[in-house]
């Protein structure tokens, strides 16, 4: 009962943590990287399709980014979407190829980005929280259903804290990596 309780809460945990990577992988450094125009839907004959489902993304050099679509009357498509997007990109168009070039960021936008990833890493410590607390109240019921005894209650939820301490520690240094590549120059 208590260790399914415990393994539940743990994988929960590990999502949070791959949301953060996510999220934080939507955050553009200086450098080039394929999974910027992961978020960006391009009109692909009627329906909005993901930009990697209608052309190849790779990466020229470290500051470009190369978008190749499938089919040649999607250039004006993916060129269109990637100008729409909020992500502040110029797209230059090479007969069928989309080069990308990424501007350098200010130091003003380096500190906007910054505070923006330390609020993302907020949102994931308090979901962490959250799994704790349903995990503490599940082994509340417990106790009052006297399925397990105060002192398997106790060690259950110091159990909890030290999962969610390790997990909180994680989210730290994935804050911190990611705070060191936004300061980069």
């Amino acid at each position: 009962m208590i260790e399914e309780i415990i393994k539940d809460a743990e994988v929960r945990m590990g999502k949070s943590i791959d949301s953060l990577h996510t999220e934080f992988s939507k955050i553009r450094t200086g450098r080039a990287h394929p999974s910027l125009l992961d978020q960006i839907q391009v009109d692909y004959y009627g329906s909005a399709t993901p930009i990697n489902q209608v052309a190849n993304v790779s990466i020229e050099d470290s500051r470009t980014l190369v978008v190749t679509p499938w089919e040649k009357d999607m250039v004006a498509k993916v060129e269109k979407a990637i100008m729409g997007s909020d992500l502040g990109l110029n797209p230059a168009t090479a007969g069928t190829v989309i080069r990308i070039p990424m501007p350098p960021l200010t130091e003003e936008r380096r500190r906007d980005l910054v505070k923006l990833v330390r609020h993302e890493a907020e949102q994931g410590r308090v979901a962490i929280r959250n799994i704790r607390r349903d995990a503490n109240s599940d082994f509340k019921d417990l106790l009052k259903e006297k399925e397990i005894s105060e002192d398997e209650e106790r060690k259950a939820e110091e159990n909890i804290q030290k999962l969610t301490d390790s997990y909180v520690a994680k989210i730290d240094k994935v804050l911190a990596d990611k705070e060191a590549e936004l300061m980069e120059v």
